[in-house]
Order: C-alpha cells, then structure tokens, then sequence
C-alpha cells in the first residue's frame, strides 16, 4: 500500500493525495494550487494517468480541494467523485465559477496585452473552461456521514463531519492488508468547535495513519475582543470617515458567518444601515443552500430557521450576481460595505474593488481569513507597498486591517485535540496544509510531546504503508 501527496505539501493549497492498494488506484482530493509561486504546477501534467485512477473521495467543496477536477476529467478521469450531499453542490459551484473566472481573466490579459502591445510567450489560454467543468458535474457522487461505503479490493470509506464548511468532511479508510486492516484518516480540513452555523468537527478515536492539516499548526487563534465587537468597530469608523469597508471573502463559509454578525448588529442597531453588497454569484448560490440543506446545520441554526428567522438576511442587504451590478456598487455615495471574492485576492470582483479603493484613506481593506504569503492578499496584509492589481503598481493608503476569529480553520490546539482523540496512538502522521517552516515546527513539537513519528512529506513524495 502507498501513497503519494500531490499538493498541499508543505505549502498550503492543493489538496491531492494518491493512494495505491493491490491494483486500485484512489485519489482523495484534487484541489487548485494558489500560492503565487506554485501556480505553474496547476499548468503542469498530472504525475499519475487520469485514465488510470478508479475514483476520487473528495473531502469538500473549497478550490483547493476540488478546483483542478475539471482538468483529471479533461485529460482522462472518469470514475466517480464521492462526497456528501452539500459537497456535490457546492464542487459544482466552485467549478463552474472558477470555470468562469479562467475564462475571463484570460480574455482580460488578451486585451490588456493587446492594449499594451505586448506578444507573450505563450498563448493566453484558460487552465479549462466551462464546458470542461461540466463535464466533470455528473461525476459527483453524494454519500451520508457516518456510514461506510465498500470501494472494492477490501476498500472501504467512512465520512465524518470536519466541522469546517457545510458538509465538509474528513474521511477514513479502511484497507485489509494482509489479513489485517489498516485504517488511514484524512482529516481535510478541521473546523474550530462552538462556531456559528455548522456542527463541530468529529473527533476520530482510532487510526493507524494520519494525514492531518497544519494551516494553523504553530499558533492560536488571535483574539481581538467579541467578533461582533470587531466588525462593528470598522463599520463605524469608515461610516464615520465616508469611506468603503471592503471585504475580501471567501464565498464558502466566511461569506455566510459575516453575513450572521452583520444581521446581528444591524438588529441591534449597533452599526449604522449602510448597504452591504455581497458580490460574488457564488457565495449568493452558496448562501442559498444554506437552506437547501438543514440537517448538516447546527442546532441553534435549524432552529432560527424553523421559527422563520433567517440568519442570513437584513434590510440593506444587495445580492450583485451580474457584472453590471457590481460596477454599479463604485458609484454608490458614503459608505458601502462590499463582499467580494477571492478570500486571498487571488482572482474575482475583489480586484476592480480594490483598485477603486485601497489607495483611498477613507477606506479600509479587512481581512477576515489566513492569507497566504505568495498570494495578493498576503503581500497587502504583511505591508508590501505598493502592491500590483490588473497589471498597474497601486500605492496602499487604505486602512489594512484583519478580523480574528472568523477561521474555517482549527488552530494550533484544536489540531492537537483532534489528534489527541487517536487512541492508541497512530503509527505515523503526515503534516500537509501548512507553510513548510509551519509544519516542520508543529511535526517537532508531535514528535517531542507525543513520541509520534511524524513526516512532513515533500511534493510528489510516495511513501511505503505498513
């Protein structure tokens, strides 16, 4: 048994791992790399035969999880995708905008070459376009939590709730090897616990080998006070100041527990009724299955909803689905408040809304998840000035501010506690998710505090089980 780790090795997007048993060939995972200086890898071939893999298990619907399924399906996969009901809608979404954006942002950088006179290299073509990500829709495949699903050759997966976005997933596996059976947990990506919407992550009591997410490996969470108390202060101050509060979002999730607290406070009347446009078609078509799907909600949830008070919606609340609709939002007098994709500013509307006011000090720029270094979003929150958008250098004079306490993520001690719920210990783990220089120090402190071996696997690195 071997398995190999094609993304999301020590770096923290792109998610994919091959696991290879007697001649069955399972791939968990086939997630888009977004880190500025790993981007070439998602141009690159595939370092296994798409043809070749039976299936996929895919552990939930964020873009570095599912967002390069729709070039495996163009170069030759065509077996199932297994994931839980909300999973197979949301991968959906996730595709087909993604599918959009690759479209547009190569038409966009036709033009500006065009504009500029520039000949590139290369010619400017989408990673894969809509059609191919349609392709790739009919081969989702929805399984239930906390049962398990025979994949053949003695292969067997359970899914389990992670906590971390609706219907997310962490998955155990069960291989019979030599007469025994070998169990392997993949964590995908762990949710915190006592957070607004989604149940807790599920805590797993017996593995033999771990695969087990970093991202926030080395710290805790920040706390800077009552997330509401956060959100209202930056509303307040640039209500006050007449300027934009600009949000860059992440559609699945974030959009929707920002969406909670502002109802909250607009209820409350602790922030003034600005508009509040979120604008992001997908995060729009996210919000909405919200609905849609009830039981993976939390209790407190199901039950606004139930007593028909719906926590994602308020007066003053603009949902911009079309372009046109969002140019419109920067011709909007006083103060806005504007959601908008990406989460790390890697792609999306966020950038025509950041051109029209990061160099505005009346603005303010807030950043309400992990950022990571190689991405635009990571330059502007780590102080790099100016910082280049569309091809032009922009001088940042807006407010640069971040709201802790918001993360998908489960930190430095909740990874802890997830891996502490092994008993007995597990025979190896594998630190994926994380900046490598994250990892390694989390892989010491496992190593030094649990006497677990713990590996911190390379790109590409196939590793021998049992």
């Amino acid at each position: 048994m071997h398995l190999s780790f094609h993304g999301a090795a020590r770096q923290v997007t792109g998610s994919c791992y091959l696991l290879e048993h007697n001649k069955r060939r399972i791939l968990i995972d086939c997630g888009l790399f977004q880190e500025r200086r790993f981007l070439k890898r998602n141009w690159e071939p595939f370092p296994f035969d798409p043809a070749s893999v039976d299936l996929m298990l895919l552990t939930h619907g964020h873009l570095d999880h599912c967002g390069l399924i729709p070039k495996l399906v163009r170069e030759g996969f065509s077996g199932r995708i297994l994931t839980t009901k909300p999973s197979v809608a949301l991968a959906e979404i996730v595709m087909m905008d993604s599918a959009r954006i690759q479209e547009e942002d190569a038409k966009y950088k036709k033009k500006r070459h065009q504009r500029e006179g520039r000949k590139s290299k290369y010619p400017v073509e989408p990673l894969y376009t809509v059609d191919d990500a349609r392709q790739a829709v009919p081969l989702l495949e929805p399984v239930a939590f906390n049962a398990c699903h025979d994949l053949g050759d003695g292969v067997t997966v359970c899914y389990h709730d992670a906590g971390h976005i609706l219907g997310s997933a962490s998955l155990t596996v069960d291989v019979e090897v030599g007469g025994a059976r070998r169990t392997i947990l993949f964590s995908g990506d762990v949710g915190q616990h006592d957070k607004p919407l989604i149940p807790d992550p599920t805590l797993i009591e017996r593995a033999d080998y771990v695969v087990l997410e970093s991202t926030y490996g080395d710290r805790e969470h920040r706390e800077d006070g009552d997330i509401d108390d956060q959100l209202a202060k930056h509303v307040n101050a640039c209500a006050q100041r007449g300027g934009n509060l600009v949000i860059p979002t992440f559609a699945i999730e974030r959009a929707q527990e920002l969406l909670y607290h502002l109802a909250g406070l607009i209820y409350r009347k602790e922030i003034p009724r600005v508009p509040v446009f979120l604008d992001s078609p997908m995060a729009i078509n996210v919000t909405e299955l919200f609905e849609r799907y009830p039981a993976f909600l939390d209790a407190h949830t199901r039950g606004l909803l139930e007593r028909g008070e719906h926590p994602l919606d308020f007066p003053g609340l603009y949902l911009s689905r079309s372009h046109d609709q969002s140019r419109a939002i920067n011709g909007v007098s006083g103060t806005a408040v504007i959601l908008a994709g990406s989460g790390m500013c890697t792609g999306g509307r966020i950038k025509h809304h950041l051109v029209h006011n990061i160099s505005r000090k009346a603005s303010t720029i807030l950043f309400v998840g992990y950022q990571s270094p190689d991405t635009l979003g990571g330059h502007i929150v780590r102080g790099k000035n100016p910082v280049r958008i569309h091809g032009k250098e922009r001088d940042v004079k807006a407010e640069i501010a971040q709201l802790y306490g918001l993360s998908a993520h489960a930190d430095h001690e909740g990874l802890l506690r997830y891996l502490d719920a092994v008993s007995p210990d597990p025979r190896r783990v594998f630190l994926t998710h994380g900046e490598e220089s994250v990892a390694e120090k989390f892989a010491d402190e496992i190593r030094r505090t649990r006497k677990i071996d713990v590996t911190v696997p390379e790109y590409r690195q196939r590793v021998e089980l049992d």
